[in-house]
């Protein structure tokens, strides 16, 4: 599974603040074991091989160390009561968000994050408008009075009379599939284990009766070596109060060993569609079942055939890249199921077409309607066609804002989400027979008010003269004439977007007059698929070096300066964070780099880093290695250079970047650097990747990122105490 853009979503152990201690000396020693490799002729040797092993008690000596030390850092830096106080106050605010929403039958599903709840937990309602007679149906914090347990996703029946919900414990993604009766609340028949996984996900599509459902199932017991237990992903068939291991066989058996897979369920018809990704690179094919048993084959890896959903008339509306990189839709008979020769709908334009694998519809036609999102170079908005792709009017939507979640009503009415970096998000309803757009019952309510922000979208030049969009929020009344604390955000890769999103623990920052800025670069889909390709594999550098011209950019245009900028990123943004202060360690003061990737050497050995090889490259291929070892930050560390002031963090249950990365990376720079700034490693005990961790630890994770920039940056937040 692909790595996640990620900031501030939660991924930290449960340390709770310590009392002040004397401030740490130093970090703790790191022995040496050196080990030479050989890759087509270059040798390559490096000294923290073993602290790769996570089993091993000396590697979890070092990392109880390392975290010490952190510590002792940590809650000792000046600005940490009145930066828990604020943002304890904004995360505590009894404030609601609704997402994820799914329309079964006068049903609404949503999952709702509320705190002081510790976990989001699935609602169900009679619609958008009555969030007041919404029922809890099913509730992690009421199972689990640590917050450990969450939902990571949940698919209702037809006829909404049962909801599958997969749930799994400590940031694994390790979930088992439970089903809930809808009108009780209680679960119901059997557990369905191993469906859900970190590396390639997990799916599920009931039959359109609801006796039972298609779903994902990794392999079980003896099926597979133990190595490879988070691979060989395959689709069953399992029907209600029967046992598990009678479950049949559907498809799977044939697909490569990083094979993803969601499936969609055609409810008219009873015919299955299954998308399959291999690994996280962006190449697809599509099978699709009949009712009666049969699959076809429709597309294959490499084709250019990036997305398919059921439209209404016995059609497929397929999204293709060929010829096309900012895709074209192609309506295609199910009869036929030939892609080549299907009529071109929706034309390639002057946007892109936004193409999302993880469940999120991104085309969708309606009874009389064709709902498409376009992604804007970071923005992106609705458009709307007629089934034979004239345009037609289309919602009323917020300037320079994300708009998702298109939820079918019925007819050719759509809920969908909408927010931008100043305007909570928010869930709105459009009917074309109308043309109204209403704001529904579904809105966030801010705990801060951003309004007063302002937002510039600007252009960088990175270093091949490629112009790269930087979004630039600007606190209230933000001086100009002078250089002002600044933090630069990014991710780059997988053809993921960074859209405007609403972030209210924002404020802790901009409140103190910190500028926040967040680039949009190449390896993303701002794009297309021309744009996500001219920053991976051996071209990944210029992922690295757009950035670099956003921070100069930045500097130039007296935002800031360097001695005034931080940078932050997390997963894949943890490897343009490596990169970046390894590249140019004097460009920033500072660096966040969240549950990072740091050795591109051997990260490819990991579960998930197979499913990666198609994002990064591989080193068994000579072009891709030469381009890996060149960047690797891991490798590129040099003894002597001042590097920056850097906190690393990383969770011990992570399934999609093995927290050996960030120990290796840590230990080399404690070792290498040349300055005082110190180079701090948080590790977790009981969390992974991020996006589940519990309330309470998302908010001592906060504290150690703000105090931590806030120090760097000569930032001093005033004293304040929390509202009642």
């Amino acid at each position: 599974m692909l790595a996640l853009p990620l900031l501030f979503t939660g991924c930290e152990a449960k340390q709770k603040p310590a009392e002040p201690t004397e401030t740490a000396e130093g970090p703790p020693a790191t022995k040496k074991q050196p080990v030479t490799d050989r890759f087509h002729g270059t040798e390559v040797t490096e000294q923290y091989r073993w602290l790769e092993d996570s089993a091993d008690p000396a590697v979890q000596a070092w990392s109880d160390a390392q975290n010490v030390y952190a510590r002792q850092v940590l809650d000792n830096l000046p600005s940490v009561d009145s930066v828990r106080a604020r943002v304890a106050e904004i995360m505590r605010a009894e404030t609601v968000r609704y997402y994820a929403l799914s329309h079964r039958v006068g049903r609404l599903f949503a999952m709702k994050r509320q705190p002081p709840q510790q976990q989001p937990f699935l609602v169900v309602m009679p619609s958008a408008e009555e969030p007041e007679a919404e029922r809890a149906l099913v509730d992690p914090n009421a199972m689990d009075s640590e917050g450990g347990t969450s939902i990571d996703w949940f698919v209702p029946s037809a006829d909404g009379k049962y909801v599958a919900v997969s749930l799994s414990k400590d940031g694994t993604e390790s979930g088992d599939v439970h089903v809930y009766e809808t009108a009780t609340g209680k679960q119901v028949f059997e557990v369905i284990p191993r469906v859900n996984g970190g590396t390639a996900g997990g799916d599920l599509a009931w039959d359109p009766k609801g006796r039972g459902f298609f779903y994902t199932r990794y392999p079980r017991g003896d099926e597979r070596p133990e190595e490879d237990k988070n691979f060989y992903m395959q689709v069953y068939w399992h029907e209600l109060g029967t046992p598990t291991d009678t479950d049949r066989y559907e498809m799977g058996k044939d697909l490569p060993r990083i094979a993803e897979i969601q499936l969609q369920m055609d409810d008219g018809s009873g015919r299955l569609l299954a998308t399959v990704q291999k690994g996280d690179g962006g190449e697809f094919a599509h099978y699709l079942r009949s009712p009666k048993g049969g699959w076809r084959q429709f597309s294959e890896f490499g084709d250019k055939t990036v997305q398919a959903t059921f439209g209404p008339k016995n059609d497929l509306y397929v999204v293709s890249t060929k010829g096309a990189p900012r895709g074209r839709i192609v309506r295609v008979p199910i009869a036929t199921l030939d892609v080549s020769r299907g009529k071109t709908v929706v034309a390639q334009g002057a946007d892109t077409i936004i193409v999302d694998f993880w469940g999120k519809p991104t085309v969708l036609p309606t009874a009389t309607r064709l709902y498409v999102v376009y992604q804007l170079g970071g923005p992106s908005e609705i458009r709307v066609f007629d089934l034979a792709g004239k345009p037609r009017p289309a919602p009323a939507q917020l300037p320079v804002s994300a708009v998702g979640g298109l939820t079918p009503l019925g007819g050719d009415a759509v809920l969908f989400d909408s927010q931008s970096y100043v305007e909570p998000s928010a869930w709105f309803r459009f009917d074309p027979s109308t043309g109204q757009t209403t704001k529904t019952a579904l809105a966030s309510k801010s705990p801060v008010d951003l309004s007063t922000v302002e937002v510039v979208r600007e252009f960088a030049i990175s270093k091949d003269g490629t112009k790269v969009p930087v979004n630039i929020l600007l606190p209230k009344g933000a001086d100009r004439s002078s250089p002002s604390p600044t933090v630069a955000y990014g991710y780059g890769g997988y053809g993921l977007s960074l859209e405007p999103w609403f972030n209210p623990i924002l404020a802790v920052l901009l409140e103190q007059g910190v500028v926040f800025a967040v680039a949009n670069l190449r390896g993303g889909g701002e794009y297309g698929e021309t744009w996500h390709r001219e920053g991976n594999l051996t071209k990944k550098q210029n992922v690295f070096d757009d950035f670099a011209g956003v921070l100069d950019h930045l500097v130039d245009r007296g935002y800031t300066s360097n001695d005034r900028l931080a940078i932050m990123g997390g997963s894949n943004g943890g490897l343009l964070m490596g990169a970046t202060m390894v590249q140019h360690p004097s460009a920033a003061k500072a660096v966040v780099s969240r549950v990072g990737i740091y050795d591109m050497l051997r990260v490819e050995l990991s579960p998930n880093g197979a499913f990666n090889v198609t994002e990064f490259g591989t080193v068994q291929d000579p072009e891709q290695f030469e381009a890996l070892y060149a960047y690797s930050p891991y490798h590129n560390v040099a003894d002597g250079v001042s590097y920056p002031a850097t906190l690393f963090t990383t969770g011990a249950n992570d399934p999609r970047v093995d927290p050996m990365q960030s120990r290796k990376m840590t230990a080399r720079l404690q070792e290498a650097t040349g300055s005082d700034a110190p180079i701090l490693l948080r590790t977790s005990a009981d969390s992974g990747h991020g996006g589940d961790t519990d309330l309470d630890e998302r908010i001592e994770q906060y504290v150690d990122v703000f105090s931590f920039l806030s120090d760097q940056l000569g930032v001093a937040p005033a004293d304040r105490q929390p509202s009642p």
